[in-house]
């Protein structure tokens, strides 16, 4: 593990593995780079994965002050910086994929092929999750809440012969402060005006039954997005790439390596 310095100085930690083509992997809101540890060797064979704990996420500096998905994709420029990496193909899921469309339109140079995973433009132009899922999540029962997300990211067959741990449910070591700005920051995300000029190539991932980032933001994604390619895995939920890995990783795979 290493350290990066964002411009606001707050300490940035990542990770790095294996060998071949740069390629960056951004977790979801509320989790750090374990999020893909069961999945990054599946690169391994033409990239060198980095990944990265989230400014109050991992072990990153955890300040109590405002965020935004522009300041995530700024942290990941400064970790691309540190590492002397001046372009990197970038995948990024959930909140991942928000901030990486900020890393894609912001920074163009530096982004070799995009991959943008059960995400979202913004519920301002996109599709937000229904109020019953919502209200799912907040309920003050929280070993309710629990079994809610589990069920919104898994399949219940995957859910009855995995027991755990799921590295996708949070990083438990995260305050409550910086879970809330995690929270601000994605619900806040309004990339819309800036997908037009996105020149990576670019591929749009999604679970086809996806409602905790519902997958009728997929299509939205793609058509703004110029030349974007769309995938939707059939029955997947909101951790496809984990889940269906199987399908999902050879995806990427396939595309990266176009």
């Amino acid at each position: 593990m290493s350290y990066a310095k964002a411009a606001d100085g707050v300490r940035i930690a990542y990770q790095s593995a294996g060998a071949g083509a740069p390629l960056i992997l951004l977790a979801g809101q509320a989790n750090n780079h374990h999020w893909w540890d069961d999945i990054r060797t599946d690169f391994h064979g033409t990239h060198r994965t980095i990944t990265m704990d989230w400014r109050g996420a991992g072990d990153s500096d955890k300040p109590d002050r405002a965020c935004t998905t522009v300041d995530f994709a700024d942290d990941v420029i400064a970790v691309l910086d540190d590492l002397g990496i001046e372009r990197a193909d970038v995948y990024g899921t959930s909140m991942g994929g928000r901030v990486a469309q900020w890393v894609a339109a912001r920074h163009p140079e530096r982004v070799g092929a995009l991959i943008l995973g059960c995400t979202s433009p913004g519920d301002a132009h996109g599709v937000p999750r229904a109020p019953e899922v919502r209200r799912s999540l907040a309920q003050p029962d929280r070993v309710a809440a629990r079994r809610a997300l589990k069920e919104l990211m898994y399949t219940p067959a995957w859910l009855a012969t995995h027991t755990g741990p799921l590295q996708t449910l949070g990083d438990p070591t995260m305050p409550p402060y910086a879970q809330r700005r995690h929270r601000i920051a994605s619900a806040q995300h309004d990339a819309w005006d800036a997908l037009p000029h996105i020149r990576s190539r670019t591929l749009v991932l999604h679970g086809g039954d996806d409602i905790f980032n519902p997958a009728a933001n997929a299509p939205l994604l793609a058509e703004r997005i110029p030349g974007a390619e769309l995938r939707v895995i059939p029955g997947a939920r909101h951790a496809y790439f984990d889940e269906f890995r199987t399908l999902a990783s050879p995806l990427a795979l396939e595309f990266l390596t176009a």
